[in-house]
């Protein structure tokens, strides 16, 4: 290694008189540590080549904003809390940080250390066992079609921030154009007029909810999925700025989101702890706080609420979208991802439980309004940030700044996380076509603009049937999937011991064995089994009382299995297209690229057994 080492550094010595920049040469040494060997004239030749030097953040903070603002998002605060309460409270942080600790920082800590090791995005990035390749195109595909109906939740929070823009708030009183006959203002509500029909969180006939859903969705002017109608214009215009904002923000690469971030990963915290202040305040509050936290040790024993603290840890960190290791594959060689993933992966953590306390406060105040349980005005998802926190906040004094505030929380929160997604598609596919990254801005526009067209489906008088139908299909068992296969590839196929030799060479020291544990049987183990849970636990799919048709589930899972297939299509496709033997194909398909010359001399180091 020394003798190696040496001669790398007396080969790029001479370097210095031409004024190639620092950041060139660290490359060269990168490039040359993954087996691409440059020769001093060819260097020099082209010294500001940007073919050769991949840009960087322009500072350490932009990066990790970027990681937290993608990792932070609405989930944090329309499911976590809910799940939190639902779960036994106090009790259900014991499976959620024990998740966190062997299944979600490990993975997290993976993608972080791939993406900065290689430079390279989501599909590239398996030069190390090219037989993998296809898992970069799931992902990818993933992201692209998260991206078609999550663009639609932030237009819908950018119209209600609209909406919000007057002294009245829209959704106080019954008297509207799209209020129904049945419209029931929220004084008049209370257990005594709910009865045993339902919980005040379901009802359908208060001005918040009927704002939601007829001003808002106009679902009732659908019949179902196969009754869509026409995108609606004002939800169209919003979601016309949510693109061009979103193409602002990344068409001249992480110089440019690296920026917006200060403000969209920032937000939320300024404006939770303006909730929270306001929320503990309120009469009713301590009771929706104690709710939150009590502790209930017999939920332990149900094994759904293993399945939601493993599902949700994994969706909340957003490991396998492809995100983490673009984003890592813009950062420094030298860069401590290790401290990152920590950092990061904890404070994403922290927010989650954090956003309970803004959010049950309010909840309890609800509850103490209406004289009923909190178990009666606690949600979840949509129904929670549009419909019970909207006419919390319309009733009180100032309720226009705490609209404004709340609606750009949630705007922001969809925001870098929609850049996140984004970028990984753009860096994904621009990394393994060249001529894309040439035309960075005309790539990124027409990403976008794709987006676009395909969430004006989500937009229509039945549109929510369709993002409801996404949202299921397109990231649930397939993202699973495509991260259990990308852990495979790292930890059995390229090895542990590789892995973290390129860890080693990055940062000084090798991981731990505690991480090479957990990358080798504990993360895959715990993958493989929230992989079945979610095929054994889906049923049909429902949108509150209205069950879709046989044939969407149908069209669901052709959309799951659109990406996943892309794992084994590319596999057979690879072994095909590689001459000699079947086992000298085998060879070179789980053999990283710069290492075929091995094959060839019959030193596969894959076929070799090793320790962890």
């Amino acid at each position: 290694h020394c003798k190696s080492f040496c001669h790398k550094l007396s080969s790029v010595a001479p370097l210095k008189q031409f004024n190639v920049e620092k950041k060139e040469v660290e490359l060269i040494l990168v490039k040359e540590q993954n087996g691409v060997q440059y020769t001093n004239t060819s260097v020099v030749a082209s010294p500001s080549s940007q073919d050769e030097v991949r840009e960087t953040w322009g500072k350490k903070i932009d990066f990790l904003l970027s990681v937290i603002g993608f990792a932070v998002d609405l989930a944090n605060v329309w499911r976590f809390p809910y799940l939190c309460y639902k779960n036994g409270g106090g009790a259900f942080l014991i499976p959620y940080v024990l998740f966190l600790f062997i299944a979600g920082m490990p993975l997290f800590y993976m993608e972080l250390a791939l993406g900065q090791y290689n430079k390279e995005g989501a599909a590239t990035v398996w030069k190390i066992c090219p037989i993998f390749k296809g898992v970069g195109y799931t992902v990818i595909i993933i992201a692209l079609y998260v991206g078609f109906y999550y663009n639609v939740i932030i237009a819908w929070s950018l119209y209600y921030l609209f909406s919000s823009l007057t002294s009245e708030l829209p959704w106080h009183k019954c008297n509207n154009p799209w209020n129904s006959p049945n419209c029931t203002e929220p004084q008049h509500i209370n257990g005594t007029f709910l009865g045993n029909r339902t919980s005040y969180a379901k009802y359908k006939n208060t001005p918040a909810a009927e704002f939601y859903e007829r001003e808002v969705l106009h679902i009732h002017e659908s019949k179902g999925i196969n009754d869509l109608g026409l995108p609606r214009w004002e939800l169209a215009l919003c979601l016309i700025l949510v693109v061009f904002i979103l193409f602002f923000s990344l068409w001249k690469g992480v110089k440019s989101s690296g920026k917006v971030v200060y403000v969209t990963a920032t937000m939320p915290y300024i404006v939770l702890f303006v909730l929270l202040i306001r929320g503990i305040t309120l009469p009713g509050a301590m009771n929706g706080i104690r709710a939150y936290l009590h502790i209930d040790l017999k939920k332990l024993n149900d094994p759904q609420v293993w399945i939601d603290a493993a599902t949700q840890i994994f969706f909340s960190l957003g490991a396998g979208f492809g995100v983490l290791i673009a984003f890592a594959s813009y950062n420094k060689f030298d860069n401590n991802c290790y401290r990152d993933a920590i950092l990061t992966s904890t404070i994403n953590c922290i927010t989650s439980f954090f956003s309970g306390f803004a959010i049950f406060s309010v909840l309890g105040y609800m509850a103490h309004q209406h004289q009923v349980n909190i178990k009666d005005v606690a949600t979840e998802g949509a129904g929670l940030v549009f419909i019970i926190y909207p006419e919390a906040i319309s009733t009180l004094p100032g309720s226009t700044f705490f609209a404004i505030v709340f609606f750009i929380m949630l705007l922001t929160l969809g925001i870098d996380s929609s850049m996140g997604g984004m970028e990984a598609v753009i860096t994904g596919l621009s990394d393994d076509f060249k001529f894309l990254k040439r035309h960075r801005k005309l790539f990124t526009f027409t990403v976008v603009f794709g987006t676009f067209l395909i969430a004006l489906l989500c937009i229509t008088n039945g549109g929510i049937f369709v993002l409801t139908l996404l949202d299921a299909y397109a990231a649930g068992t397939s993202i699973l999937f495509g991260v259990l296969i990308e852990a495979i590839g790292v930890s059995w196929f390229y090895g542990v011991d590789r892995f973290s030799e390129d860890i080693e060479r990055m940062m000084g020291f090798k991981p731990g064995i505690y991480w090479r544990l957990c990358w080798k049987f504990v993360s895959p183990a715990f993958l493989l089994v929230v992989v079945i849970a979610s095929i054994v636990t889906s049923g049909d799919l429902r949108y509150d009382n209205y069950i879709f048709p046989r044939w969407s589930n149908m069209v669901g899972w052709s959309i799951a299995l659109s990406s996943m297939l892309f794992v084994p299509i590319y596999a057979i496709y690879k072994l095909l297209i590689i001459p000699g033997t079947f086992k000298e194909r085998i060879a070179y398909a789980i053999t990283p690229e710069h290492e075929h010359h091995l094959v060839t001399e019959g030193n596969v180091r894959q076929f070799k057994v090793r320790q962890c």
